[in-house]
């Protein structure tokens, strides 16, 4: 009988698991996309249809979290979700480049406004 990687038998092993088969691989055509960009104009139809693209997925995504919210985030009434993403947006469209504070906006109104409902 063989014995057991040692690495693959221990409670890392998940973490391995993951690296190899989902950051590895995704990280590869991210890089590749990154190098095939570098030398690609702004202002070409292509990338303004890739742009496009890529912010009606990510519209869809949230117009389905909103509907139709999995998990905990079912737990927050509706209210709560669509004010916390009025305020994201609104922060996003007040300055582009501050997507982060956007987004811890958009969290601390979600959070804050289940803790209110769930306390009263």
């Amino acid at each position: 009988m063989t014995q057991p990687i040692a690495l693959l038998d221990g409670p890392l092993w998940p973490y391995l698991a993951l690296m190899l088969f989902a950051v590895l691989p995704t990280e590869i055509w991210r890089w590749l996309a990154v190098g095939f960009a570098r030398g690609l104009s702004n202002d070409l139809p292509l990338l303004e249809w890739v742009r496009a693209v890529a912010t009606a997925l990510l519209a869809g995504i949230v117009a389905k979290l909103m509907v139709s919210p999995p998990g905990a985030l079912a737990a927050a009434p509706a209210l709560v979700r669509v004010a916390a993403l009025a305020a994201a947006s609104v922060v996003m469209l007040l300055d582009r480049r501050r997507m982060m504070l956007a987004v811890l906006v958009g969290e601390a109104i979600l959070i804050g406004g289940v803790w209110l409902f769930a306390a009263g």
